[in-house]
């Protein structure tokens, strides 16, 4: 069953981290990505580690050679959209900017994902994901009250606000591309789109419903029904019982009477009645809340590591992970009733399909010869 994006055809200038993510989504949808990226001398047989590059073909390629340049210039030609990851200015100094790209195929959209964005007094900057989400707003955040700010992996900026919003800007802009005629350039950078991932959070400060203090506010770990408590066996229940009649399903699962306690709102009592939960949840395992509470209103969820994610009832009945050449990994998203996503393949040593990849795309044979005798791409095996 083909995805939706059939059809839709996109280069990418390998990169790191959130473009690559782009990339998959894209891919998993059904959109043909050619997957340009610097390769050593071989490339084995078999799945690469690296999920992120599942779905799609690899082209080893030496990006400073000239005629490499061309052969980009050549498939931008034919393609709906090119991604690159770099810093700001690097593509145009190899030769494939958007004016150059654009030159080629005035319908292309060119897509960019960066840390800072491609003006600004930070655009040069070196940084990572924790440096842009600090930027941004979103780490300040995170964390409890009078601690310092906890990290969340790299999910805000490399992913959340990095790789998903290139995608969906990607998506616009093609869908403009084809009413218009003409292609643009999207600028995603991971500071802007962690900053768009605070919107509702901006919105409680405006109201009054949050306070800009850390750690003492309905979702930041400030309140007693929106919380993670350890169990007895050292695992960890995660609570988010917040309108009324499921909070009145916790205390019912809690056995605790309503009349007894404070009014869930205030927030001066959140503490003692933290401590309160925190010891009722220390008298039974991790499982054993969970299926006490299920069926229940009270929005109670165990605590998963990934491995235990995999075996849950509700994501295996949804199969929301799947393996792969032997590798569990999440499956694709979202969900399409007619045209379905699907991993295409397994992620691919760098290079592996060089040769069959151009071939498909329209480049002669006698032509990725003498590229690959020259050193524009390699290695050499034709997949």
């Amino acid at each position: 069953m083909p995805g939706p994006l059939q059809g839709i055809r996109i280069i990418e200038l390998a990169g790191i981290g959130p473009s690559p993510y782009a990339c998959m989504l894209l891919a998993d949808a059904g959109a043909d990505v050619l997957r340009l990226v610097r390769a050593g001398p071989t490339a084995p047989d078999g799945p690469h580690w690296d999920l992120l590059n599942r779905s799609r073909q690899s082209v080893g390629i030496d990006l400073k050679h000239p005629e490499a340049r061309e052969l980009v210039l050549d498939l931008v030609a034919d393609a709906d959209c090119l991604i690159e990851g770099f810093r700001p200015g690097v593509a145009e100094r190899l030769g494939l900017g958007p004016d150059d790209c654009l030159a080629r195929n005035p319908r292309i959209v060119y897509g960019r994902m960066t840390g800072w964005g491609q003006d600004g007094p930070l655009a040069n900057a070196v940084g990572h994901d924790i440096d842009y989400i600090a930027v941004s707003g979103a780490l300040w955040q995170v964390g409890r009250a009078g601690e310092r700010p906890l990290p969340p992996v790299n999910f805000v900026g490399d992913f959340g606000g990095g790789g998903m919003l290139l995608a969906f800007g990607v998506l616009a802009a093609l869908l403009e591309a084809r009413s218009s005629g003409h292609g643009q350039v999207v600028d995603a950078a991971m500071t802007d789109g962690s900053a768009s991932l605070t919107t509702m959070a901006h919105a409680f400060l405006a109201t009054g419903i949050s306070r800009e203090v850390r750690g003492v506010n309905t979702l930041d770990t400030g309140a007693h029904f929106y919380e993670v408590y350890e169990t007895s066996d050292g695992r960890y229940i995660a609570i988010g019982a917040i309108e009324p009649r499921f909070y009145a399903a916790l205390l019912d699962g809690l056995g605790l009477a309503a009349e007894d306690l404070p009014d869930q709102m205030d927030a001066t009592r959140w503490p003692e009645m933290k401590e309160r939960f925190a010891s009722i949840f220390k008298e039974r395992t991790r499982d054993e809340w969970e299926a006490h509470f299920t069926g229940t209103e009270a929005c109670v969820a165990p605590v998963l590591s990934p491995s235990e994610a995999h075996a849950h009832p509700h994501n295996r009945a949804r199969a929301t992970f799947v393996e792969v050449e032997g590798v569990a990994q999440p499956a694709p998203v979202p969900r399409f009733s007619r045209t379905a996503s699907a991993i295409r393949s397994a992620p691919e040593h760098p290079g592996r399909s060089t040769a069959s990849a151009l071939a498909r795309w329209g480049i002669e044979l006698s032509r990725i010869d003498t590229l690959l005798e020259d050193g524009a791409i390699g290695p050499a095996v034709r997949g």
